[in-house]
């Protein structure tokens, strides 16, 4: 599936307009959580807010939006409450506010796509800031609530959002005028995949829909695929040992080259690291305990040997096709990832900020 930004960027370039569907805030059990979005365009949808009838109701909205002259507020920005149980026949039985958000081809809104294109790709938060009932233009933000680029304006939104919500809100600013405050999170964590075979390819088209970011290095550059999309960053070189320390600190390392060799070249360089969150060596157990002895032979200890998972991909999904082995590590990852990222869930807004954010159709 193609990521809305990825979309969007596409859009832009050919200069058709869109609309940009968020989950701006949720009420009880929901389908997707707040900051989950949908691009719809007259001849397509791009990612997902859940599915069903809530998605169907969202395109009608969002194809009205498109078929209207775009002179009014209304016809450009709106905040809709939708309730799943009584108006859609959704068991969740819970609310969830859409904000709509026309999209237009100019120069100033491609700047602005493309600047959190590029923090993406760095692993850069950032927050996109709204105006649901004024004709302001969207605004970006750092984690504390300065302006992206620093000479932006000040808009006058509480700080406290910014730094400990942590989540897309609907907030009011200083003159009670409504805001989406969409927390847009940088593609984490870093995944350094070796090996752009057949294996590995259908490892990156998983992974590319997913909340991560993926150094994908391989020496042979006609192997890479075009268009992808900007958390998969490539790297074709003669000296694929070298991207192990172009890696940054946490990262999980994925090695199934073409070569035993250069596997074992790359086994020894990421045991040197003591900061990989993870090591995944393709292959099978005969294959691990050759590289355990080999290993042993150059000095590695046992307690760096049992760093090393392999065989890789969770029990249970056996095939041996690159899309059954590419499910298998893709979940692997995934659990732990889970383990080692789960948070407490950030604070609510008080009740009565909540309230007054969604009084009414936006």
């Amino acid at each position: 599936m193609t990521t809305w930004l990825s979309a969007l960027r596409r859009m832009q370039q050919d200069s058709v307009p869109a609309v940009l569907v968020t989950v701006a805030q949720i009420q009880g059990s929901t389908p997707r959580e707040p900051g989950a979005r949908m691009l719809y365009t007259a001849g397509g949808q791009f990612d997902t807010i859940g599915g069903g009838h809530l998605e169907w109701r969202a395109a009608q909205i969002a194809r009205a939006m498109l078929q209207a002259d775009a002179d009014t507020l209304t016809n450009r920005r709106r905040l809709e409450r939708i309730a799943l149980g009584p108006s859609l026949g959704q068991c969740c039985g819970g609310v969830v506010f859409l904000c709509f958000e026309r999209i237009e081809a100019d120069a100033i809104s491609l700047h602005t796509w493309q600047a959190l294109e590029q923090a993406w790709s760095e692993g850069s938060d950032l927050w996109r800031a709204l105006p649901l009932d004024q004709d302001g233009p969207l605004q970006l933000m750092d984690n504390d609530g300065e302006p992206c680029p620093p000479d932006g304006p000040e808009l006058g939104l509480p700080r406290e959002a910014l730094r400990h919500a942590r989540q897309t809100q609907l907030v009011r600013d200083a003159q009670g005028r409504r805001w989406l405050l969409d927390l847009c999170r940088a593609h984490q964590p870093q995944v350094v995949l070796f090996g752009a075979g057949h294996v590995g390819a259908a490892i990156v088209k998983v992974l590319s829909n997913l909340p991560c970011r993926v150094l994908w290095v391989d020496e042979r550059e006609d192997m890479f695929p075009p268009d992808l999309p900007p958390q998969i960053r490539i790297e074709a070189t003669d000296v694929p040992n070298a991207a192990v320390d172009m890696a940054e600190p946490g990262a999980y390392y994925l090695v199934m080259t073409h070569s035993h060799a250069l596997d074992q070249q790359l086994s020894e360089r990421i045991l040197k690291r003591d900061d990989a969150a993870w090591f995944g060596l393709i292959g099978s157990i005969t294959k691990r305990k050759q590289f355990e002895h080999r290993l042993a032979e150059r000095g590695y200890s046992a307690a760096q040997l049992e760093r090393i998972t392999c065989p890789i991909g969770i029990p249970g999904i056996y095939g041996k096709e690159p899309a059954s082995i590419a499910i298998a590590v893709v979940a692997q990852l995934m659990q732990l990832w889970e383990l080692r990222f789960t948070h407490p869930k950030p604070k609510a807004w008080p009740l009565s900020l909540a309230t007054h954010a969604l009084d009414g159709r936006g």
